[in-house]
C-alpha cells in the first residue's frame, strides 16, 4: 500500500513558476507508473504528466507541454513536477497517483492508478 501526499501548491501570478512534490510511503515509487492529474472547478480531470514503470520515458499532456518538467526522485522516493509559464487555465487542484500495473498506453487513465494523494490547489492570478 502507497500512501501519497502532495506539496508545494499556493498563489502565483502568470508567468510565475510553481513546483509541487509527491511523498510517497508505504512501499518504494521503484517500479510503479506516477502520474499528475488536475482538475478545475467545474471541470473533469486532466492528464497533466506521467512517468511510466521503467522510469525512462515521460508523458505530458498538450496543454502544459513545454512548459512543465516532472522528475522522479527513487532515493527520495518522491516526484516533483516543476511548473513554468503558469497560465491563468493553470488554476486546479493537482492529483499525484501512482500505480504499478499501468501500462504505457494507458498512463493518460486516471482509471489505471491504485494509489492517489489528497491533492493540492494551485492558482494562477492575472
Amino acid at each position: 500500500q502507497v500512501q501519497l501526499v502532495e506539496s508545494g501548491g499556493g498563489s502565483v501570478q502568470a508567468g510565475g513558476s510553481l513546483t509541487l512534490s509527491c511523498a510517497a510511503s508505504g512501499d518504494t515509487l521503484r517500479g510503479a507508473a506516477v502520474a499528475w492529474f488536475r482538475q478545475a472547478p467545474g471541470k473533469e480531470h486532466e492528464f497533466v504528466a506521467a512517468i511510466a514503470r521503467s522510469g525512462g520515458a515521460t508523458y505530458y499532456g498538450d496543454s502544459v507541454k513545454g512548459r512543465f518538467t516532472f522528475s522522479r526522485d527513487n532515493v527520495k522516493n518522491t516526484v516533483s513536477l516543476q511548473m513554468n509559464s503558469l497560465k491563468t487555465e493553470d488554476t486546479a487542484v493537482y492529483y499525484c497517483a501512482a500505480g504499478r500495473r499501468v501500462i504505457t498506453s494507458a498512463l493518460t487513465s486516471r482509471a489505471a492508478y491504485d494509489y492517489w494523494g489528497q491533492g493540492t490547489q494551485v492558482t494562477v492570478s492575472s
